[in-house]
């Protein structure tokens, strides 16, 4: 009978939390229609490749590989810089005297540079049993012409070895799919056990009556936030830098551009996912019901931040990637470890950063208001 009573007193308590109910209903059914847009996008892999002096025939052939776009261009200087600026994938330079083709992969997404690989020993394959083919043409004429010989004849008709020169923007040869999802793996690292710490630190204070005796102060709300963001801040700071010093070294990730520029990225990011722990812990009435948000708050991070490519997916679906705080920060950090961008060119991607914080500021303001007595 005691065991019951109990049973009925929590199952009581569970039906009045209206909140907890929905969470635990709500929350697995959003993760898996998540799930499903994305592994149900095209994951058809879409590679640009400049091209400079490169024989028709090639060109042709790549062109008609599945996903292979060619783009020729007069010369290698111009090709160079496309590939710089992220608008192709690869660039081939065919010298004609050496017969080499010296072939340079951007190498930032190991699935293009493995594509553009395979298609361009399938576009020179094809030109060769092209040319054998011609050959074989020409022998029998001359043979039924003249009545001479394969033997006298080959001669004639052979042509070098052709040779495939490769070199990596970034990386090396060994350079695979984790490379290119470490710049996101590291954000989302760090938004995800900062926005944990803090808002089960807010949260602790909240029920053991810390904050409700701080409210009754003639503090204003505003500076217990900044309060909060500040102390919780500097420890966040360390923690970033811990994380992404970490993964650069241990996991020897090659970084083209500034250290330094990754952790300021990382901290801009940390202090967002501590301005939006700090604002579920004021929606959250318990530890349960705050981790009950994480598969509402972090779980979309991950899913829509460019682990799998946005464009592959559909418009509407992308825009939501948009509002999404890590979806800036792995293009930052792509970019910097990546292409060696510098802050200059993260503008866009900083400025979102600082309007997501000053946002959540504010509702922190505002969210504290429900609980200050006077």
């Amino acid at each position: 009978m005691r065991v019951l009573a109990i049973v009925k007193r929590i199952l009581a308590e569970l039906i009045r939390d209206k909140r907890s109910l929905a969470l635990m209903f709500l929350a697995p059914i959003l993760v898996m229609w998540l799930m499903n847009i994305m592994f149900s996008a095209s994951s058809n892999t879409k590679v640009s490749i400049a091209t400079v002096d490169v024989p028709q025939a090639v060109c042709k052939n790549l062109n008609k590989t599945s996903g292979i776009t060619v783009n020729k261009y007069s010369n290698s200087n111009t090709a160079k810089k496309k590939v710089q600026a992220n608008k192709a994938d690869a660039m081939i330079i065919y010298q004609k005297k050496a017969s080499t083709y010296q072939v340079t992969y951007a190498n930032t997404d190991a699935s293009k540079t493995t594509l553009a690989k395979q298609a361009l020993k399938i576009a020179l394959t094809k030109q060769k049993m092209t040319f054998l083919a011609k050959t074989i043409q020409k022998l029998q004429i001359l043979n039924s012409k003249f009545n001479l010989t394969a033997a006298k004849v080959s001669s004639t008709s052979t042509t070098k070895q052709t040779k495939i020169s490769n070199h990596y923007n970034y990386g090396n040869s060994d350079t695979n799919f984790f490379n290119k999802i470490v710049p996101i793996l590291m954000g989302f690292f760090v938004f995800f056990f900062v926005f944990l710490i803090s808002g089960m630190a807010l949260l602790r204070e909240r029920t053991s009556g810390t904050l409700d005796r701080l409210l009754a102060t003639p503090v204003k709300r505003s500076e217990i936030v900044f309060g909060y963001l500040i102390s919780y801040g500097m420890v966040s700071i360390v923690q970033t830098t811990i994380i992404v010093l970490a993964t650069v070294w241990l996991l020897k990730i090659e970084v083209v551009g500034s250290l330094l520029n990754i952790i300021l990225i990382c901290v801009l990011l940390a202090m967002v996912a501590l301005a939006f722990g700090i604002l579920m812990s004021t929606l959250a009435d318990s530890e349960f019901q705050m981790m009950q948000f994480i598969p509402l708050v972090v779980v979309p991070q991950i899913f829509f931040s460019g682990i799998i490519p946005l464009d592959s997916m559909a418009d509407w679906v992308q825009y939501i990637g948009k509002i999404l705080p890590l979806t800036y920060t792995g293009n930052a950090l792509t970019k910097i470890i990546m292409y060696g961008d510098g802050l200059n060119r993260l503008m866009g991607d900083i400025a979102a950063l600082i309007i997501f914080l000053v946002v959540l500021v504010w509702l922190n303001v505002i969210g504290l208001k429900r609980y200050r007595k006077v």
